[in-house]
């Protein structure tokens, strides 16, 4: 009779253990941001042209063509129809539908979802409306808009992570003005909704250096039109956008991570074809990515990489900061080996339906 009291107590104890177990389990995913992943997992995205990402047969050296497909792909567009840049003019959703470049190497994201390898590839991307911001605000681009949003919805249960207006706080290059930036980061979050496009996060991001806490209150459109909050890893990271984060109880997204070492204002070569300059950089950049990676598990949920030779498009081929770089990763045994062992570990997810369930509240 005791050994059946014992074994009956130990049953409940277990029951009442998993009951608990599974109802936190089902209050984390209630309090997670959308497409948030559970605490501990991140997210890794490579990108940012067709030649960086590969796995097409006609963009067939890129970082899918050496490792093994990530959760996601990052591309660009814009809302900034007649801007013309490095001989490109804009028509608005460049690189969406079509094949586009605009000094910075090719964009096609549809080029993408139609291949079967990327069948169940995350999407990243990073909208632009630089000197479009007042257009945007007063309605002039609604068509853009809502032809982006409809694009999206066609995705079905896709998730899309939409870097509405990035690096708001890159001043030198972007100068957007906050006043009409925010206006139209309320015009397009409400079309979406008004259009019902489920399948989309929306990501804030900064430019990850030099602007505090005041800035990033300034700026921020307000928890209810932002699910991410991201920021840019290259140079001089710092950590405000992660303070940010956490006190508005948000996610992070390192939404641009390349390889740039400096001192001050002096760049050194991150060419990663050197073996030398490879095991430095590694020591010098990659350890202390990963390393704030790992130490902020609590907010940084997503990465992406940008495995780009930067020095050979136009629009970084003079760049003080970029002109140096090479950042992809399969022109170095030593970083691909590194890296490899690094990414392979559990805490970063791998694209599949079971990680769309994940990711998904319902």
């Amino acid at each position: 009779m005791k050994c059946s009291r014992i074994l009956l107590i130990t049953s409940l104890l277990f029951s009442n253990f998993l009951f608990a177990q599974k109802m936190d389990d089902s209050l984390d995913k209630t309090n997670r941001a959308k497409f948030e992943p559970e605490n501990g997992k991140c997210l890794v995205f490579v990108g940012q042209d067709m030649d960086a990402i590969g796995g097409l047969s006609e963009y067939s050296d890129g970082y899918c063509d050496h490792f093994e497909i990530p959760a996601g792909i990052t591309l660009y567009t814009n809302f900034s129809p007649g801007t013309n840049s490095y001989g490109h003019i804009n028509k608005g959703n460049d690189g969406i539908k079509t094949t586009d470049n605009w000094g910075a190497g090719d964009s096609c994201v549809q080029c993408y979802m139609k291949i079967s390898d990327f069948s169940h590839s995350l999407v990243a991307i990073g909208l632009a409306f630089v000197d479009h911001e007042k257009q945007l605000a007063q309605g002039d681009h609604d068509n853009l808009i809502r032809d982006l949003a409809n694009w999206i919805k066609g995705l079905g249960k896709r998730p899309v992570f939409l870097r509405l207006g990035y690096e708001f706080d890159g001043w030198d290059w972007n100068h957007y003005n906050r006043k009409h930036y925010l206006a139209a980061w309320k015009r397009v979050h409400r079309l979406f909704k008004e259009l019902g496009v489920e399948n989309v996060a929306f990501v804030w991001q900064s430019k990850g250096t030099g602007s505090g806490q005041d800035v990033l209150e300034e700026w921020y459109p307000g928890d209810e039109l932002v699910d991410w909050c991201g920021y840019s890893y290259f140079g001089n990271p710092d950590t405000e956008m992660l303070v940010f984060a956490r006190k508005h109880g948000k996610p992070v997204f390192i939404a641009e991570a390349t390889p740039v070492t400096q001192k001050g204002d002096l760049y050194f070569n991150t060419d990663l074809k050197d073996p030398k300059i490879a095991v430095r950089v590694w020591q010098d950049w990659f350890v202390p990515f990963f390393r704030t990676v790992n130490n902020y598990q609590d907010v940084v949920k997503a990465i992406s990489y940008i495995n780009e030779n930067w020095a050979s498009q136009p629009m970084w081929i003079n760049n003080p900061t970029f002109q140096q770089v090479d950042s992809r990763i399969q022109v170095s045994p030593y970083i691909s080996e590194k890296w490899q062992e690094e990414i392979s570990k559990p805490r970063y997810l791998k694209p599949g339906p079971d990680l769309w369930k994940q990711l998904w509240k319902e």
